[in-house]
């Protein structure tokens, strides 16, 4: 029997397998890097062993690092969550021969099915649909569109969808090159590219008796980057026939790889047809919405597996409908640029259980890495929570997923919040049409803000009352008087602040009649405090909640949450950027260089690639010129706001001042 378990895993799921383990008796062991040394898994687990470090390669990447800790510890058992080791066949063999239990598959289970190339080769012997293999030196006009994959490896990474055979070479070679930083195997493939799929995936579980489960299928296809960002289950598009083929599908998978415990095949569907895609030999990310619909506590199912326990016959039935949203640290308008910085405040309203299924329906789950004061740093994924919204009716339980989402207070960094709010309400979504190419379609609405221009508007004003009642609550002399109070006629008080790189100033007056603000008639003030404001807006009363942090005023409202920095009264002159300076966007490293010093270049051409938080980010010659600085090489770290090259435009010179300190950052009110 399992007695100790250490989890080789970090965040959110690494809470969740404790919370597993602490129901059902079982002693919890934690790793951790330097940069996870305050992670809330970390406080939770009932002994932590320190992995030196911060990076990946450094920590949580290191399996014999990995099996020390659990000896250390008095572990008996390791489970790999997801990421990071979870599908390392050679982790498996070394947490097995350090006499340890494996909680998951066999490690030839994971060498097969962690190959595309193997796998999709043994499935279709097995009678198992598969998307034909394309060798990318042979694949032609007709071929197109096809899709670059790596075969090691998943989470979108080393993907590319190629269009125009012109391009083919060049996707290939990112491919390679971001499969062998990710997953250090080059190998890559093309398949034909289904450009309105479906991503299905089926959950299975297999015990050493012989009995294989289809345990429901969920949902996946909205996602960007070839990412998931939002999951259901039972898919919408599913009909019995179609559920009945992919199951046993599914099983016929897991029995041709001798497959032990919980895994996920996954499949794209178009028209009537399926084609296998992978195995994901782990738990998923998303297998809370199966756990909703199935009463299952898939965990609780892996540690009896590995212990050597019986499954009942049939898995139970699937009921209700579940729907799972990945709260990102990013900017989705920013082509998904990752965030990082401190989480000043976390709170999801209507929270009925954490990592756990609630009692009862319809209910809210959180699977959160993160609590109020977390830092998200820059070297890991930037996934803060998932989010799963359960009960008997699939437009309810968005509608009631995307309530609580909007009401949600997240302060300190951006996240793709008002996004998945709009994916939510959007009648497409509604309407179960969540193919592959759902945001490519609807772009324009979902990166709408849900704070609309009027809103922000208001949110800049109450903010400005709400700091002017602020500072009076802590001067030193004369506090008690109104704000701006004077024995005779003068100026305004004014105050400015930054949303979304636009600047707003505020100009108002505290008068015997009540609140005079430029521009903004037909609002009175009703109340204002330091941290919440009541304005009446042509009749109607709204009450703003307004928090204050360094550099940051966060105003929530039902209007929708608008984040403002304060503009300084004396802006800082080394802030000031020189024309054709690229900073980097986020503290990362760069990992490929495409172009040197003096070269002449178009705009928009790829100049350099970034890597951070588990995603690579192009950086594109902002205008036609000739590179005039490029400080950095492949391999070189950089901090947020670094110099990466100087493009000067033809006539232009390049900055001295940017020259003189390329790597100074930009700087920040810190009121």
């Amino acid at each position: 029997m399992i007695e100790n378990l250490l989890v080789a895993n970090r965040g959110e799921i690494a809470r969740r397998i404790f919370r597993t383990c602490r129901d059902v008796g079982i002693g919890t062991v934690a790793v951790y890097s330097d940069a996870d040394a305050g992670s809330p898994h970390v406080a939770e687990a009932d002994a932590a062993v320190r992995l030196p470090g911060d990076a990946p390669a450094d920590t949580y990447l290191r399996a014999e690092a990995l099996v020390r800790a659990a000896r250390a510890a008095g572990a008996d058992a390791v489970h790999p969550g997801y990421g990071f080791l979870a599908e390392n066949a050679d982790f498996a063999r070394a947490v097995l021969d350090a006499g340890l239990v494996w909680v998951g598959p066999s490690p030839e289970a994971i060498e097969t099915m962690g190959s595309k190339v193997a796998s999709k080769r043994l499935l279709s012997g097995a009678g198992v649909p598969v998307l034909a293999e394309l060798d990318p030196a042979a694949v032609t006009e007709d071929d197109l569109p096809v899709l670059v994959k790596a075969s090691a490896g998943g989470g979108g990474r080393g993907m590319r969808v190629v269009r125009d055979r012109a391009a083919l070479a060049e996707a290939v070679e990112g491919a390679r090159a971001e499969a062998q930083s990710a997953f250090g195997d080059p190998t890559v493939f093309c398949e034909r590219y289904l450009e309105t799929g479906r991503h299905i995936e089926v959950q299975i579980l297999a015990d050493t008796h012989g009995t294989v489960w289809a345990v429901g299928e969920r949902e996946c296809s909205i996602q960007r980057r070839h990412q998931k960002v939002v999951e259901e289950a039972p898919s919408p598009y599913v009909g019995e026939t179609m559920r009945a083929r992919l199951f046993e599908a599914a099983r016929a998978a897991a029995k041709a790889v001798g497959y032990v415990g919980a895994g996920t095949v996954e499949f794209l569907a178009a028209g009537d047809e399926f084609f296998f895609l992978e195995m994901n030999t782990r738990l998923q990310v998303e297998h809370p919405v199966t756990e909703c619909t199935t009463g299952l506590d898939l965990v609780e199912l892996q540690l009896r597996i590995a212990d050597g326990g019986r499954l009942p016959a049939e898995p139970p039935r699937t009921e209700g409908h579940a729907i799972e949203v990945r709260l990102y640290a990013e900017d989705p308008a920013a082509d998904w640029q990752p965030q990082s910085g401190t989480l000043h405040a976390f709170d999801v309203p209507g929270v009925a259980a954490e990592f756990a299924v609630p009692a009862r329906g319809p209910a809210l789950r959180l699977d959160s890495g993160v609590t109020a004061g977390s830092v998200v740093g820059v070297h890991y994924d930037a996934m803060l929570a998932k989010v799963i919204a359960w009960g008997p009716d699939r437009t309810a339980v968005a509608r009631s997923l995307a309530g609580a989402l909007a009401a949600a207070r997240i302060h300190g960094v951006t996240t793709n919040r008002d996004l998945l709010v709009a994916v939510l309400r959007h009648p497409g979504f509604l309407a179960g049409e969540t193919d592959t190419a759902f945001l490519d379609r609807h772009r324009a609405a979902v990166l709408a803000p849900l704070a609309g221009t009027e809103a922000v508007r208001l949110s800049v004003l109450a903010a400005a009352l709400a700091t002017a009642e602020r500072n009076r609550e802590s001067a030193r002399v004369l506090g008690g008087l109104p704000s701006g109070w004077r024995n005779i006629p003068s100026a305004p008080q004014r105050k400015s602040y930054v949303h979304n790189g636009q600047k707003y100033d505020v100009r108002y007056r505290l008068t015997r009649d009540g609140l005079r603000a430029d521009g903004y008639d037909g609002v009175a003030l009703v109340e204002a405090r330091p941290d919440r404001v009541v304005l009446e807006v042509d009749g109607v009363r709204r009450a703003f909640h307004v928090d204050a942090y360094p550099g940051l005023v966060a105003v929530d409202s039902a209007l929708g949450a608008v984040s403002l920095a304060r503009v300084p009264r004396f802006p800082d002159p080394e802030a000031e950027q020189g024309a054709g300076s690229l900073r980097a966007p986020m503290p990362g490293t760069v990992v490929r260089v495409a172009v040197s010093e003096g070269e002449r270049v178009q705009a928009g051409k790829p100049l350099l690639w970034l890597e951070a938080m588990k995603m690579e980010h192009r950086i594109d010659a902002p205008v036609s010129g000739v590179v005039t600085r490029l400080p950095v090489v492949a391999g070189t770290q950089v901090d947020l706001g670094a110099v990466l090259a100087i493009v000067s435009a033809d006539g232009d010179q390049p900055d001295d001042t940017d020259q003189d300190d390329p790597d100074a950052p930009d700087s920040g009110d810190e009121e």
